[in-house]
């Protein structure tokens, strides 16, 4: 039997909007918390092989600091998750100038992007839709933007995350949601042990915008074919790695073209025994490794230190409105913008 959907109060904007909390809770005890500033996760309870839960994401128990300078913790990114460079692209002739909020490039859509926007929250028996639209103009893009968002949480352990979108003139559109994940529920990642369905990952310069090769992955510190720690071979001189200052990168997934769901990652923390698998329609997920936590931020009883979170973001290819050779990421009237990914929590026994 379901526990359904509870809300509570979580805060004000400064205009003096009320911003609030829900709850989604299965009938195996795990729990998903979302509030609808941001679409923001805020915590997810998961069992570990011994059935004691702990919150395996990064956030915080106020509302300020996500207004503030959260690193897109939790968040639902848009309209255009990763970099653009130089903030700039050609759509149908015409230039696109957009904000530079990532020395000199355009990240997550901007600042403020959807990340920082109050969304409407509808809840039903399983899932919370948030909705949001988006003005033709906001951070340089073209057009009125339609978003919404389904957060489903099933029996199985499984948090389902469904985008769909409209427009009414032609923008580029790459939707993803932001968790930091720790499945220890402390300490660092690095002994988190990866595995990424990825022969290639798209190659970056040092301002992080893709050179336009999806190099492969094989002999080098980015094939996680076949598991291994995220710390393995974190420090090996390798310019991709000093790119990034570690793991910040694109890898294209191996599937065939089109809407396919796949399993695109599994994580084990090997003390815990709790497991992630990341199954998504996207082309790609960014993986991220926590290079620019420091500990200056703190939440929910600890500080977020060096490495302290992982991410996996299924989305599109960095800077594709500027990389033609890249799956297509331009939404025009009267198509839909369609795509579900799936976050899977089990253990190891």
């Amino acid at each position: 039997m379901r526990n359904g959907i509870t809300q509570a109060p979580f805060g004000q904007l400064p205009g003096g909007e009320s911003i609030t909390q829900f709850t989604l809770a299965n009938a195996t005890g795990m729990v998903v918390k979302i509030i609808d500033f941001g679409g923001v996760i805020t915590e997810i309870h998961a069992p570990d092989r011994d059935g004691r839960m702990a919150d395996v994401v990064l956030g915080f128990d106020t509302l300020a600091p996500y207004q503030a300078d959260s690193p897109y913790f939790g968040a639902l990114i848009g309209r255009y998750g990763n970099r653009i460079a130089r903030g700039r692209f050609t759509l149908d002739g015409r230039e696109i100038v957009l904000p530079t909020n990532n020395g000199n490039n355009h990240l997550h859509g901007g600042a403020p992007g959807f990340d920082k926007r109050k969304w409407t929250a509808v809840a039903h028996d399983d899932s919370l839709q948030l909705t949001y639209r988006s003005r033709d103009g906001e951070q340089g893009y073209p057009g009125n933007l339609d978003a919404t968002v389904v957060y489903t949480l099933t029996d199985d352990n499984e948090l389902i995350v469904r985008f769909h979108a409209v427009t009414d003139q032609a923008t580029p559109v790459n939707l993803t949601q932001h968790s930091y994940f720790n499945l220890a529920g402390q300490g660092d990642i690095l002994g988190h042990v990866l595995t990424l369905d990825a022969d290639r990952v798209v190659a970056i310069d040092d301002e992080s915008i893709p050179t336009g090769e999806l190099a492969p992955v094989a002999g080098t510190p980015f094939d996680f074919r076949t598991p291994r720690p995220i710390g393995s071979r974190i420090m090996e001189d390798d310019v991709q790695l000093r790119h990034g200052l570690g793991y910040d990168h694109n890898f294209a997934l191996n599937k065939p073209q089109g809407k396919t769901m796949t399993r695109a990652a599994h994580v084990r923390e090997p003390v815990s025994g709790r497991v992630l698998e990341l199954f998504t329609e996207e082309p790609g997920v960014q993986f991220y490794s926590g290079n620019f936590l420091d500990g200056s931020l703190a939440g929910k009883g600890r500080a977020y230190a060096h490495r302290s979170g992982f991410c996996l973001e299924p989305q599109h290819f960095p800077d594709s409105p500027n990389q033609p050779q890249f799956p297509n990421v331009i939404l025009r009237p009267g198509e839909v913008y369609q795509t579900e990914s799936r976050f899977r929590f089990s253990v190891e026994r």
